[in-house]
């Protein structure tokens, strides 16, 4: 079984990218949703954040607020590398678990992990998918998908590493500049490549 884990930046097509490696057959798993289910109500992870950062982030519900924890980590690097500490343990653990348990057969297992370098986790996996746009693409993406500022924007830009980076030290690249239909293409032309090359 190939394990390869996909990245990229924030509103690089990492999510339709995904999709479209499930809809071919590939298992797959999103650490996103991952790091969410972490922090729900009544787990640890959600324990260890609000006693770190303060009970003024619980919603009535007793749920995260995730807009006000997401304005201070994206403004303090501190705050984002403790949250990181108490979230990222879990994610990893969970996708070791979701490897160890996919039925025999399997042969292509991605995992989409969107902070795999900055967490130092992509030794792990066998090869490294990564969804790439131009800087000026993603900024215009997150402003419009998150009705973000320019400049709250660029803080979420500039707490990941620079796309190019990431591009360079990738064994895949897909290019999300273009067309959906563009991208589709390059994603079956990867998985391709994974199932013979593998």
């Amino acid at each position: 079984m190939v394990r390869a884990a996909l990245t990229g930046g924030i509103a690089t097509g990492k999510s339709h990218c995904l999709a479209r490696f499930a809809a071919l057959g590939a298992a797959v798993i999103d650490a996103d949703r991952l790091a969410r289910d972490a922090v729900a109500p009544g787990t640890r992870g959600l324990a260890r954040v609000i006693e770190h950062f303060g009970s003024g982030l619980l919603l009535p519900d007793g749920s995260l607020d995730r807009a006000a924890l997401g304005a201070i980590i994206f403004t303090d690097r501190t705050a984002r590398a403790d949250l990181e500490a108490i979230i990222h343990p879990e994610v990893y653990q969970r996708i070791t678990e979701w490897l160890a348990n996919l039925p025999p057969g399997t042969h292509v297992a991605i995992a989409d992990v969107p902070l795999l370098y900055e967490t130092g986790h992509d030794y792990e996996f066998d090869c490294v998918i990564v969804c790439a746009c131009s800087p000026s693409e993603q900024l215009r993406r997150i402003m419009s998908r998150d009705h973000l500022s320019r400049e709250e924007a660029l803080h979420r830009l500039n707490a990941q590493w620079p796309i190019d980076e990431k591009a360079r030290r990738a064994d895949y690249v897909i290019q999300t500049d273009g067309s959906f239909a563009e991208t589709d293409a390059q994603v079956k032309a990867v998985l391709e490549q994974l199932l013979t090359a593998h």
